[in-house]
């Protein structure tokens, strides 16, 4: 038997985590390594929003509203909380990612007078880029976006956000894990670094939680955005959360005043009130059938436990590694996530000239016997191997890349077109 095949078999039948597959939906034709992008569905999601629409709109129906759907934001906000190191009282469920950055974003440069510089990086996800530029160019029109160049779309030194620093700037906003390589910054180094400069920090930590440990308040965090459809297995287009340190909150404001900031929404008063504390960051009605298919995924987090998650997590993608640098890199494949686990997130990202066609191949096996493998494909050149330590075993880690050496060496890859999809 093959050395890393006894490994990965061993190490399977000794995790304490592994029960926790059998939570989700599994299919065992397939391995599922794209739980970085879309998490896998839970089963008690099933009975949750089944209840949610036959029996809770489908018979309690306007009623709901009291007996389950005002406190459902709050109640899902706590969970959360403790997966990010937050107290309850600092994280607010709802709406998008970037509706919740702009928000923030919006609220911190308006408080920032004199300053007059945004700052990120090149590692960012790109509609965190969007945001930004669309805020300078309608409402800050004196502002300025510096993007930091990183080291080929991998790494970035904590020396260069350092000496980028002014008195001028207003609002440093990064992703705490690169959807692209991986990288992880250190956020108590970042955060220090900007605080001595009087500057706020922004983190968008949708590739991190649920799969790497996050301690918002134990680094002295100002703010963060996050989604919920990936490690946290909210389902696709699940409602986002977004952070604001308690301290933070009286003087920031909301620039969509809208009915649910209101301080009290059912006086119906025509008056804007805004509403004190977290909940100030609401704009609209909550998405009761999206919102409720969260808290399944929550719940399986927070029993397994995030520290044991992050070890589980940096052990397979050690293994993983591993696997890489035998099977791949002779053919030709470069790592590059970044080798130290304390600067690297939950997915293994690898890059190859024909990586897309690769994918793509992992994906439709022309062999229909094959298992179908899913990763996914980055421009312009990588594949990305998410690890989900919830569901993601050893074997699938070593299946996965001995069907990637079965594709490149047979160039079954060559059966598929260059033309991109619209998802990859």
């Amino acid at each position: 038997m093959d050395t890393f095949l006894k490994k990965a078999i061993t190490l399977d039948k000794t995790d304490h985590l592994a029960h926790f597959k059998n939570y989700f939906e599994n299919d065992p034709a397939m391995i599922y390594l794209d739980g970085n992008s879309l998490g896998k569905l839970p089963l008690k999601t099933i009975e949750t929003t089944s209840n949610i629409v036959n029996n809770q709109w489908g018979k309690r129906l306007i009623r709901s509203w009291n007996e389950n759907w005002m406190d459902l934001s709050g109640d899902i906000a706590k969970k959360i909380a403790q997966i990010v190191g937050a107290q309850p009282d600092e994280i607010f469920v709802g709406d998008t990612t970037s509706i919740n950055l702009y928000k923030l974003l919006f609220a911190s440069l308006s408080i920032q007078k004199d300053k007059t510089e945004i700052i990120t990086d090149d590692l960012n996800f790109p509609t965190d880029l969007y945001i930004i530029q669309g805020l300078i160019n309608q409402q800050f029109k004196n502002h300025t976006l510096k993007v930091l160049k990183s080291e080929n779309e991998i790494f970035m030194d904590d020396l260069k956000i350092k000496s980028s620093l002014n008195t001028k700037t207003a609002v440093i906003t990064l992703s705490l894990v690169s959807y692209k390589s991986s990288f992880l910054y250190n956020m108590e180094t970042v955060n220090n670094l900007a605080h001595k400069n009087n500057s706020l920090v922004i983190w968008d930590v949708s590739h991190a939680a649920g799969a790497t440990t996050i301690k918002l308040n134990e680094t002295n965090a100002d703010m963060a955005v996050g989604c919920t459809y990936k490690y946290l297995n909210g389902g696709p287009g699940a409602p986002a959360f977004l952070y604001v340190r308690k301290d933070l909150q009286e003087k920031l404001n909301n620039p969509i005043w809208s009915w649910f900031a209101h301080k009290n929404p059912f006086d119906f008063d025509s008056n804007f009130v805004e509403n004190p504390g977290i909940q100030k960051f609401a704009i609209s009605t909550p998405s009761i059938l999206s919102l409720g298919a969260i808290a399944p995924g929550l719940d399986v987090i927070l029993e397994a436990g995030i520290k044991n998650l992050q070890t589980k997590s940096n052990n397979q993608s050690e293994f993983l590694i591993e696997l890489i640098q035998h099977y791949l890199v002779p053919l030709g494949f470069k790592m590059v996530s970044p080798l130290n686990n304390k600067q690297r997130g939950s997915h293994i990202a690898i890059e190859h000239p024909e990586s897309y066609r690769i994918n793509l191949a992992m994906i439709n096996p022309i062999n229909k016997k094959e298992k179908v493998v899913i990763p996914d494909f980055r421009p312009p050149s990588f594949i990305r191997i998410g690890i989900t330590p919830l569901y993601t075993t050893y074997l699938d880690l070593y299946e996965a890349v001995i069907r990637i050496v079965e594709i490149v060496k047979t160039k079954e890859y060559a059966a598929f077109s260059t033309t991109k999809l619209k998802v990859t």
